[in-house]
């Protein structure tokens, strides 16, 4: 798996648990939606750290718990 499907099923699995949508989470961190559903649907092709830190503000969880998780712990690099 890559970073990038990670984040994105992290991201979805977060929602499910804070049982929140992506637009709910985001509009709570003051960012658009678009930014986390353009990553969710691939559109995005450089994710960045700090979109991922602004959905965890808003999710009330900090950076260090979002990568916390064993999604993370098999990443195939990138070259």
């Amino acid at each position: 798996m890559n970073i990038d499907d990670a984040v994105i099923k992290r991201i979805l699995e977060i929602c499910e648990a804070k049982k929140s949508s992506i637009c709910e989470i985001s509009l709570k961190a003051g960012m658009s939606p678009s930014n986390i559903y353009a990553l969710i649907k691939k559109r995005t092709k450089n994710l960045k750290v700090n979109t991922v830190q602004r959905f965890c503000e808003g999710a009330g969880i900090t950076l260090a718990e979002f990568f916390t998780n064993k999604l993370f712990e098999n990443i195939e690099p990138e070259f």
